[in-house]
């Protein structure tokens, strides 16, 4: 199975048109397409509008999860039925099962959180802004969870704008590694089982990492994969 994925593809009213140039032709290549959040630029509806009018209508199913941009407007909720409207699977911490040649593909996840890696990661201790923000992925981590479990499907991949592991933050200053990513999303994956995580948020991070369970990593934010998108094989790597 050929996997496209891309993230941070922060499309606004002046690209329209200009995404979909380049993703002309896409089924030859992949089988399904995963866009790992920051969609838009500010999380506007006009720009959703965009979204929704490059990625829809696509010969392949597309899977997409917001990021922090696109929460920027508080829009978000209007924004994921609009996307859902246009026939775009819109993760929000839940999973779907997306038939492909008869084999039945999980995708689990959502927009993700931070808080940092193990031994240097923030803790639900002190004010209460500082446990709340340590609370809430501690919360979607564990909806992940439940959402792999329930896949009944015969391959599972995590879909996530943050990042799972600092691996694939290389090249990020290490001082917003927290504001990038959690280990708790990892723990989630690696509690259940999958067999590839895909991410963004990380412009200048590193494509390649691994779970401590030994589920791979790939950071597919525009910025560092250059490319419309990359595609991987679930029984390897690039195709």
């Amino acid at each position: 199975m050929r996997i496209a994925a891309v993230a941070d593809i922060h499309l606004g009213e002046d690209l329209r048109g200009h995404y979909r140039k380049k993703i002309e032709g896409i089924e030859r290549r992949a089988d399904v397409l995963l866009v790992g959040g920051d969609l838009t630029r500010h999380g506007t509806i006009p720009e959703a509008q965009v979204v929704a009018e490059e990625l829809s209508g696509l010969p392949i199913p597309v899977v997409a999860v917001l990021g922090n941009h696109d929460y920027h407007s508080d829009r978000n909720e209007e924004i994921i039925d609009l996307l859902r409207d246009a026939g775009i699977t819109v993760l929000d911490d839940e999973g779907a099962v997306v038939p492909i040649d008869g084999v039945r593909l999980g995708v689990a996840g959502g927009k993700g959180f931070g808080g940092g890696f193990a031994g240097k990661c923030a803790s639900e201790f002190g004010e209460p802004e500082t446990k709340a923000f340590v609370r809430h992925t501690k919360e979607i981590a564990e909806r992940w969870r439940r959402a792999l479990k329930e896949l009944d499907a015969d391959h599972k991949i995590v879909l996530s704008h943050y990042s799972p592991v600092k691996d694939t933050l290389m090249g990020e200053p290490p001082e917003i590694y927290p504001f990038l990513g959690s280990y708790m999303l990892a723990e989630a994956a690696d509690a259940e089982g999958a067999d590839l995580f895909i991410h963004g948020h990380a412009h200048a991070g590193t494509e390649k990492g691994v779970t401590p369970g030994g589920i791979r990593v790939r950071n597919v934010a525009l910025p560092v994969i250059k490319h419309a998108y990359t595609v991987y094989c679930l029984n390897g790597d690039h195709c």
